[in-house]
């Protein structure tokens, strides 16, 4: 059984499954309890998109189907807790941010409410000092998006939504806001290290 003292901090990333898919992803109840672990030992935690939704999960809240996809650049504004926030303040306001998500979380018990979306209500918490989840993807670069883009599974979800994403405007939109993405990336991740 895997154990987490002999680390510093955890960075918890995406993947194309939801929390509930134990069966098809076992992993992903070892993963809960990798970060219940964490969370009592008061280990640093980052969790991204689906990372964001295991933490959730592990200190208790829902995650659930969002009311719409989110797929490509988005306005992500913080709370006026996120703009005092040590990780969060580099936003300073609004920012054209990468989402790629169906699902959603609810903010735990005792949490802070970090950013939404208009399409998405909780985009990023805190809880404690050093456990955070995001929805968003602050991480990806020019080359990741395109990636994701040209994944066929990808591409197959993009076709279900009939018309409602417009995967040939996200790669046009992504040049325009990746660098900036990129530097504000660099600047929450400097925060959380």
């Amino acid at each position: 059984r895997p154990r987490v003292e002999k680390y510093n901090g955890l960075v918890i990333l995406g993947g194309p499954m939801n929390v509930d898919q134990v069966d098809e992803n076992p992993h992903l109840a070892t993963e809960i309890e990798l970060i219940q672990q964490a969370i009592e030992q008061d280990i640093p935690i980052l969790g991204i998109c689906l990372g964001a939704q295991l933490i959730a999960r592990a200190l208790g809240a829902a995650v659930h189907k969002n009311p719409q996809k989110e797929i490509g650049w988005y306005d992500v504004p913080p709370s006026a807790d996120g703009l005092d926030d040590p990780m969060l303040k580099h936003f300073g306001g609004p920012r054209k941010i990468f989402q790629w998500h169906g699902d959603t979380f609810d903010i735990p018990d005792g949490a802070v409410h970090l950013a939404s979306t208009s399409t998405c209500a909780n985009q990023a918490f805190r809880y404690g000092e050093s456990v955070y989840g995001f929805q968003f993807h602050l991480e990806v670069d020019e080359k990741l998006v395109l990636r994701w883009l040209n994944r066929p599974a990808y591409q197959e979800e993009i076709r279900r939504l009939n018309g409602a994403i417009d995967p040939k405007a996200i790669q046009r939109e992504t040049p325009t806001h990746v660098s900036e993405a990129n530097i504000l990336g660099n600047q929450v991740f400097g925060s959380f290290i």
